[in-house]
């Protein structure tokens, strides 16, 4: 039996894409020697996931998972919507969540953990799912959230199964209340923050550049005016707290009313909200384009 080295297995997985233990199986199988190792790997279908590594993945599902006071939520990316109504890939969002929930939201900690029931890890699964499936996908990012007493509560907006969807939202809650209180309440924030996109949780969490960008241009917009100096900076302030109303959870208007600040209804609940993820399938990331001219040509020269 060859000595099959860290290495060669490696060298393999830079190859081919293939898991780390796919790698090792076929470098065994055979005795060693790299090119029928990849023709082993492309055999099984293992190799083809190097193949679409390069695609535009901007489809897929956010999946959510949640333990009482700590909660999780992941994105994982497809190419197609249609991947998003395989039931293999929403187990696998689904589990992947679950596993962010106990090793925390680090992509290198997520991809490095087991992936229940396989032997393999989840960054291997996922490699071994992009084979499988025929599509390139990835594992974009993580979020982890939790609360010392209450709960973090989870909204999926417009759910294709029980906690995946293409909008999701955390909310934590701290809080001596029952429980289910404390979910509903939570699930409530959660709706809001899914329809009001706030940035922030309160203005302290405001990005600062984002902050002197908005107040250079409320400056040079009051000037316009010919106001005195000392009027355009009151000016300004009033227009800064409408900013903040726009993009601060706390200081927006509840939506379920339409009327309360978020603040407002978090002290009459008697709760004090501790933070809030947001994510939105896709957002961010830049899709492949060509107008139809540029497909003929390049059709016509290949």
């Amino acid at each position: 039996m060859a000595d099959i080295t860290p290495a060669m297995v490696k060298d393999l997985r830079e190859r081919t894409g293939a898991g780390i233990s796919d790698c090792k199986k076929a470098l065994v199988e055979s005795e060693g020697v790299m090119d029928e190792a990849i023709d082993w790997l492309r055999k099984k279908g293992l190799a083809a996931a190097a193949k679409k590594s390069g695609r535009v993945a901007s489809e897929g599902l956010v999946g959510v998972a949640t333990a009482s006071a700590k909660g999780a939520m992941v994105e994982v990316n497809s190419e197609t919507d249609f991947v998003a109504r395989n039931e293999t890939f929403q187990t696998f969002v689904r589990e992947v969540a679950k596993v962010a929930l106990h090793v925390g939201e680090s992509l290198d900690a997520i991809n490095a953990a087991p992936f229940p029931g396989t032997g393999r890890t989840v960054a291997e699964e996922l490699t071994h799912l992009v084979a499988t499936i025929g599509e390139n996908m990835n594992l974009r990012r993580a979020r982890v959230l939790s609360v010392p007493q209450g709960v973090v509560a989870t909204y999926i907006h417009s759910a294709v199964a029980p906690g995946l969807g293409k909008i999701g939202v955390l909310a934590a809650v701290e809080g001596t209340s029952e429980a289910a209180a404390l979910e509903q309440l939570g699930r409530q924030v959660g709706m809001h923050v899914a329809a009001a996109t706030p940035e922030a949780l309160d203005v302290t969490d405001v990005d600062p550049t984002a902050l002197e960008r908005e107040r250079a241009v409320l400056i040079e917009q009051a000037r316009a005016s010919g106001k005195p100096e000392a009027i355009i900076e009151k000016m300004v302030e009033g227009r800064i707290r409408k900013y903040y109303e726009e993009v601060v959870l706390l200081e927006q208007v509840w939506v379920h009313d339409g009327e309360s600040r978020v603040k407002a209804v978090m002290k009459k609940s008697g709760v004090t909200l501790r933070g809030f993820a947001r994510f939105k399938l896709g957002e961010g990331i830049e899709k492949a384009a060509e107008d139809f001219a540029a497909e003929v040509a390049k059709v016509a020269q290949a």
